[in-house]
């Protein structure tokens, strides 16, 4: 899976968006069920002239839809829109459903991946306690867990869950939906000649996530990826880490409290 990806939430026009992205070098495209692009997504990767299996595909199935066969139908449907025989990653879109369907639905999900409808199975918006629930229904452990996560929510019981557990993060609103005032990211992009975007994204790399900023832009698209030719200091990355809020510091939905 490649380390930056392209979230495309919120984009009801995302084909020039994806377009740009892949031709910039992105392999990596963030899509789910509820965004309701699916489709135009599908369109920008045969556009692209890019072998299917060279771009890494993620959508996600919500509550509304969680249960065992509706989830089963809801992943053909998924293939019917983007036009692919496989998906690569699919993971369950929240934890509001509440125990029982949860399980099934994520039962479902690797009986999708048995079939060879979807590569890998994961989740987002668990907390540690959704986890746990996972292991202990005896099935194997998703191979991601996405979340907000940025510097000013950061999440670290869910991070270091998963990283005991060799569960993969991926981190959505990276960006912090372009609040860039705060005083000591300003600083940090004065002094790499950065725009507060790319230190953003460097951030969330050099934590070992994997970032997920989005722009309907596709000047901004290519943007957010040029971030391979500086590194943040250990002051810096310090500095940044203690911007944390815990759950204060939100700017989306965040649902990982679902009972």
């Amino acid at each position: 899976m490649p380390k930056l990806g392209l979230g495309v939430y919120r984009n009801d026009d995302c084909k020039p968006a994806c377009l740009a992205a892949l031709k910039d070098g992105y392999r990596h495209i963030d899509s789910a069920r509820m965004y309701r692009n699916e489709k135009q997504v599908g369109e920008a990767v045969r556009e692209s002239g890019i072998k299917r299996e060279d771009i890494f595909i993620t959508s996600k199935i919500a509550s509304p839809d969680h249960g065992y066969e509706k989830c089963l139908a809801v992943v053909d449907e998924s293939l019917l829109n983007f036009g692919f025989d496989y998906i690569d990653l699919y993971l369950i879109h929240d934890a509001l459903a509440g125990t029982e369907k949860r399980v099934a639905t994520y039962r479902a999900l690797l009986e999708a991946k048995k079939e060879g409808k979807v590569r890998t199975v994961g989740v987002s918006n668990y907390s540690v306690k959704h986890l746990e629930e996972i292991k202990e229904a005896g099935l194997e452990t998703p191979a991601i867990n996405q979340i907000e996560l940025h510097p000013f929510c950061q999440q670290k019981p869910i991070v270091e869950y998963c990283a005991k557990n060799n569960i993969i993060v991926q981190a959505y609103c990276p960006l912090v939906r372009g609040k860039f005032d705060n005083p000591t990211l300003q600083a940090v992009s004065k002094k790499y000649s950065k725009d507060v975007a790319q230190v953003l994204v460097r951030w969330s790399l050099q934590k070992g996530l994997v970032p997920l900023p989005k722009s309907s832009q596709p000047s901004r698209v290519v943007s957010n990826a040029d971030v391979y030719d500086f590194e943040l200091d250990n002051g810096d990355m310090e500095a940044i880490d203690a911007l944390d809020q815990g759950k204060a510091g939100a700017i989306s939905w965040n649902p990982v409290d679902a009972a």
